[in-house]
């Protein structure tokens, strides 16, 4: 199976091992992994500040770049949601507007992937020690990733689960609302590492990189032991 991989802005520019660990990853289940240098960005940072001109035309460079790909993959959650959900109206009656429906059909966050695709639930990976998981917005209500994680998570040799109370609430991040609303934005993300410290978890684990970095940095400043792991680096451990 050839895949195409897509690396968000994120994990390009602040964690780009955790890209280098997805393609290990697809490598193991079999697939010809190609990836384009010329990509950028889905057009999502743009879209969300209400820049839509300038999202329409960094997201039909991302259409004429992925139109021959029968599997896009990515390991963010909230690159894919903006590809499925926000593309058809961004592109309605364009010049893109088949090739948009194309591509957004093509279009997959990782543990989806894995799971429901590829039926791959078992990727041989171990770290010892507690974990927690916290369900992006992205993820639950864009992308709508339910279960395929924690399958995943479950199958890691060592690890123990815990179950993370309001796991499904938002860490405070939204993009450009944790600038513009930084005070909000702190309350909620003290919410979310008070509720992973209490689980006694040495890791949260997610499947979008903003939120994580959003949660390292205060968890950093406020002496907790909490680290952050992107689910797919949770996955290429111990192999």
């Amino acid at each position: 199976m050839k895949v195409d991989i897509f690396i968000p802005c994120f994990i390009d520019q602040v964690y780009p091992e955790t890209g280098m660990n997805m393609v290990k990853i697809l490598e193991k289940c079999g697939c010809e992994v190609n990836y384009n240098p010329e990509q950028t960005c889905c057009g999502q940072a743009a879209f969300t500040s209400g820049y839509n001109a300038e999202a329409k035309e960094v997201g039909g460079k991302f259409i004429k770049e992925f139109i021959d790909s029968k599997y896009i993959v990515t390991p963010s959650a909230s690159c894919a949601g903006m590809v499925k959900n926000y593309y058809p109206d961004l592109f309605h009656n364009s010049t893109f507007h088949n090739d948009c429906k194309v591509v957004r059909s093509h279009m997959y966050e990782l543990s989806d992937f894995l799971v429901n695709t590829l039926q791959v639930e078992d990727l041989g990976a171990e770290l010892n020690g507690v974990g927690t998981y916290h369900s992006s917005c992205a993820s639950l209500r864009e992308y709508q990733v339910n279960d395929a994680p924690y399958k995943l998570l479950a199958k890691v040799k060592g690890l123990e689960l815990k179950e993370l109370k309001e796991a499904d609430v938002c860490c405070g991040f939204g993009g450009q609302f944790s600038a513009k609303f930084e005070p909000i934005a702190a309350s909620m993300v003290q919410q979310k590492v008070m509720h992973a410290d209490n689980t006694g978890a040495e890791y949260i684990i997610s499947t979008d990189s903003s939120c994580l970095m959003h949660i390292e940095s205060f968890a950093k400043k406020n002496n907790s032991n909490l680290k952050v792991m992107h689910l797919v680096d949770v996955l290429a451990s111990g192999w």
